[in-house]
């Protein structure tokens, strides 16, 4: 008899992981790395929300939370979906969960039987088709394109679903692309949603406040409304307010899916830690001058990027809407030999060699089930961007 489960052989380790701890590695052994791998701002978080976890600790918030979050976190939850994308929502249709991580986890686990099948758009987010997996659901994915701006179309949508299909992820602003999805092309995937009423959406807009230049965010139940009763709303502060390490993620949905989740968590990991809930008050309550001051940093960086990477051979980058990360094509690269006689035969290997010569560590792109790409995340200071595309460009230019 296995001691280890049969599901683990279904999942792999995170690719963005591992990359960010072989950067680590490398560093202390003394290698002058860049890590451009990372999935988190480089901002500290806001002082008026550290000062609402300090606050809450000297009033002795410190105790076991309800499950799905306390009270005032699931009605500035319902606040915010209401006043930034007209969603009504109840504080009971609500849940907090420990990390956006949790609340897809538990929303899968509330709903895959085995057979069960959830479309991924190509590329995704690397933990999507594995939490699909550990639940007993099977992956498909629907593809897209550099040339669509890796961006899901109706035609596309229409050609994935399938009668066992449950569930449709959507991630708008997109990790690993930055892609984002205006109003009109949401519109054009809910008319084909709206042909299959047994399809669920659940849509992560973790980076929802990351958007650039006059790009206007919207959010699917909130271009068509009929599709209210049929999708879960994710999101968290992770990313806009600099609190990765906090681990709050949050959702609304239907009444009967929530208290599903609700169960599950239940019996997991019971309630968010409560402190971080508090400060999660504060951050969606107070003032946002902080998210608007970022974003134009973040816009700066992005454009810098972009431009120095179209400048590097054989790469070809384009500009996303939203979210920290570029994700551009190598594929003019393919075949090409390092100057020590090694041939860049994938993206995995184009990564590889340029950590191992430049000691620039990306994520490469098969990792998020789109090749051959690379994602570099841009959520560090312009000179440490401006050093890494000067190396890049290094590299590339050596290859023959």
């Amino acid at each position: 008899m296995a001691f280890l489960a049969d599901a683990l052989s279904r999942v792999k380790p995170s690719a963005t992981i591992a990359v960010t701890q072989k950067a680590r590695e490398l560093k202390n052994a003394g290698r002058d790395i860049i890590g451009l791998g990372a999935g988190e701002p480089d901002f500290d978080t806001p002082d008026n929300v550290k000062n609402a976890a300090i606050e809450a600790i000297r009033r002795g918030e410190t105790k076991y939370p309800p499950v799905s979050g306390i009270a005032p976190l699931r009605e500035a939850i319902a606040k915010k979906f209401k006043r930034e994308n007209n969603l009504d929502y109840q504080p009971a249709q609500t849940i907090v969960g420990t990390g956006g991580k949790q609340i897809l986890f538990n929303a899968f686990m509330a709903t895959l039987n085995p057979g069960d099948e959830v479309v991924i758009p190509r590329p995704y987010w690397v933990s999507y088709p594995e939490m699909v997996a550990l639940c007993g659901g099977t992956a498909t994915f629907a593809e897209t394109s550099i040339a669509n701006g890796f961006k899901l179309t109706a035609e596309a949508l229409e050609k994935a679903i399938t009668p066992k299909t449950k569930w449709l992820v959507m991630n708008s602003p997109s990790n690993p692309s930055g892609a984002a999805y205006t109003e009109a092309e949401l519109r054009a995937l809910a008319d084909v949603l709206l042909k299959h009423p047994n399809v669920w959406v659940l849509t992560d807009d973790m980076y929802e406040h990351l958007t650039y230049g006059d790009f206007v965010f919207k959010t699917i139940a909130e271009v068509e409304p009929k599709l209210y009763e049929r999708t879960l709303t994710m999101n968290g502060v992770s990313k806009a307010y600099a609190m990765t390490g906090w681990r709050i993620g949050y959702a609304a949905g239907p009444l009967p899916l929530i208290k599903a989740m609700d169960m599950i968590q239940g019996q997991q990991t019971s309630g968010a830690c409560t402190i971080a809930q508090w400060a999660a008050v504060e951050a969606l309550n107070g003032p946002q001058d902080f998210v608007k001051k970022n974003k134009a940093i973040f816009q700066a960086r992005r454009d810098l990027v972009v431009s120095m990477l179209n400048q590097a051979r054989g790469i070809t980058c384009p500009s996303p809407e939203g979210a920290f990360y570029v994700y551009p094509s190598c594929e003019a690269l393919i075949g090409k030999k390092t100057a020590a006689g090694t041939v860049i035969d994938s993206d995995a290997t184009f990564c590889s060699e340029l950590l191992e010569a430049e000691g620039v560590a990306v994520v490469f792109g098969s990792a998020f089930g789109l090749g051959p790409n690379f994602r570099i995340s841009y959520a560090t200071s312009e000179a440490l961007l401006e050093e890494a595309c000067t190396r890049i460009q290094r590299f590339t230019a050596g290859l023959n």
